[in-house]
């Protein structure tokens, strides 16, 4: 099982190989890797080359070390999306192949913050429907959301529970929603959200806040929404300008 079979760096060499094991099946996803005695052995290597390799694979989220309890192999994510492309959370878990469900928290009538009134450019005496919900996949919990929409652009009724607010808004209320700014911010353990996402400490979340807007530049929804970082990967497409 020894690495030494080329002119590398050793633990460039150890780094592809902890990762050929992964993907082989030798170490299944959140598996305790051997003791770094044991793994360093194993590969024919020292500590410090292991520990360097380690350092690396934790970087690239490949593994999670846990002070005091060992080394596991991390979860690969569920979803993937490039962050240029404006999906529901929905879609986004449809296109994953599994099923899209919705575990509803709180929703009430606010009067807008002096953040709200800019957003949306409305006065102060405007009603404003908060929904607090949580997104599943196959019955996991995934995301939490929580969503700003102005009254006005909802009928009367609508129930909106457990579908999709873009689609809600395009298909009941005629507001298709053409584009969205968005900023992200990565957040450790959150004590409201983790919990409720069922996270383990390690695990961090991507938070996406985003003020949408529809094709006549005219802000409708301004949606926070909490993502596992160890189910969602994003990525953007940058080009040379």
């Amino acid at each position: 099982m020894s690495v030494k079979t080329d002119h590398r760096h050793l633990y460039l060499q150890v780094i592809d190989r902890i990762k050929k094991d992964i993907e082989q099946g030798v170490y299944k996803e959140k598996e305790k890797l051997p003791s770094e005695f044991e793994l360093a052995k194993q590969l024919g290597v020292s500590r410090a080359t292991l520990r360097e390799a380690l350092r690396v694979l934790e970087e690239e989220n490949v593994i999670i070390r846990r002070h005091g309890v060992g080394t596991f192999v991390s979860s690969r994510p569920m979803f993937t999306s490039g962050i240029e492309q404006l999906s529901s959370v929905t879609e986004m878990i449809r296109q994953a192949g599994r099923k899209p469900g919705t575990i509803f928290l709180s929703s009430s009538i606010q009067k807008p913050t002096e953040d709200d009134i800019k957003r949306f450019q409305c006065n102060k005496e405007e009603d404003l429907l908060v929904v607090e919900r949580v997104r599943t996949a196959n019955n996991e919990p995934v995301v939490y959301c929580i969503d700003k929409v102005p009254c006005k652009y909802l009928p009367k009724g609508i129930a909106y529970e457990n579908e999709s607010l873009l689609e809600i808004l395009h298909n009941e209320a005629n507001r298709y929603i053409a584009y969205a700014v968005t900023h992200i911010e990565p957040l450790g353990y959150h004590e409201k959200v983790s919990p409720i996402l069922q996270c383990e400490p390690e695990t961090a979340l991507l938070v996406l806040k985003q003020m949408h807007f529809d094709e006549n530049d005219e802000p409708i929804l301004y949606s926070i929404d909490y993502f596992k970082s160890d189910k969602f990967s994003f990525h953007v497409l940058r080009k040379r300008v």
